[in-house]
């Protein structure tokens, strides 16, 4: 019999790629989490990993295994939920991850309305940025991650997990000084602001600015958006800025209208595979629907 709390072990090697990170994240010494997988292997009769240089990796075996594990844990969700719903209103602690923006500008509208309607329902919020967000959902450390997906760029979200679209954010670009809009040669030269070079924002921004002829000089980086608008408020770089943080400052700046006009990022929910008909998760889907519609308006 496999044991399944190993078997998330190796999941999680999977997931983070080292037994460093997983001892790192999980609170495990390096020494335990190795002691569990050399169990495993001997609870499977395979070889599940194999070492290379400093570091270990998984075998076809193991990969296999993990993918398994998946469909495990995704019966294990559905069971669950289908428990929870006997219990009656939604209760309990709910673990939710979301990125800034809408953690400033939507989430303490969806908090309050939560804690009115569902006193028995603790949700706990975290900030955290998507790619590791995502990786807390399927390691069960948190329960929801509210995430943005901008055009193009990959999915953060791995195997084992449901995602549902809420709704879509514009992104527009903002020039320093809006008599450059559409002068190619003083945009090559002008200063930007942008996320760090892995973020999805990044790697969208840098193929839209391509498109239109020129290899943005990114002299600024920061996750904080509002600092972004800030830098182009006083005229010192360029940045793409979504709708929802000017709604959220109030700011009443325009546009490039050279620059693309008709690009969103997408806002999605992910919770893990067979729990998204749990009702205490259901009950914050839509929390965050309707508060993210409002803003809109």
């Amino acid at each position: 019999m496999l044991d399944l709390h190993r078997l998330i072990l190796l999941r999680e090697l999977k997931l983070r790629g080292s037994m460093t990170a997983v001892a790192r994240e999980l609170s495990y010494s390096h020494s335990a989490i190795s002691q569990q997988l050399a169990l495993l292997e001997k609870e499977s009769g395979a070889v599940l990993l194999e070492r290379v240089g400093r570091n270990v990796q998984l075998t076809p075996a193991g990969e296999e295994l993990v993918r398994n594990t998946e469909s495990i844990m995704a019966a294990v969700e559905r069971a669950e939920s289908d428990l929870a719903s006997f219990h009656g209103r939604p209760h309990g602690v709910v673990r939710v991850a979301a990125f800034a923006t809408i953690s400033r500008s939507v989430m303490p509208t969806v908090l309050a309305a939560l804690a009115r309607d569902f006193p028995g329902l603790d949700v706990r919020l975290q900030l955290a940025d998507p790619e590791v967000a995502a990786v807390r959902l399927t390691s069960r450390q948190v329960d929801v991650v509210i995430t943005d997906a901008y055009p193009g760029t990959k999915e953060v979200a791995s195997g084992g997990v449901h995602i549902t679209t809420l709704g879509s954010d514009a992104v527009r670009g903002y020039l320093p000084d809006p008599s450059m809009d559409g002068d190619l040669e003083q945009v090559r030269n002008i200063p930007w602001v942008m996320e760090p070079p892995t973020a999805a924002s990044t790697q969208w921004a840098l193929r839209v600015c391509r498109e239109r002829g020129f290899e943005p000089i990114v002299a600024h980086e920061s996750s904080d958006l509002l600092f972004h608008l800030r830098m182009v408020e006083k005229g010192i770089a360029a940045a793409f800025l979504p709708d929802m943080v000017l709604r959220e400052t109030g700011s009443t700046m325009s546009p490039s209208s050279w620059l693309p006009m008709d690009q969103h990022r997408n806002i999605h929910f992910l919770v893990r595979e067979g729990s998204e008909t749990r009702p205490t998760l259901l009950a914050i889907r839509t929390a965050v629907q309707e508060a993210f519609t409002s803003t809109e308006h």
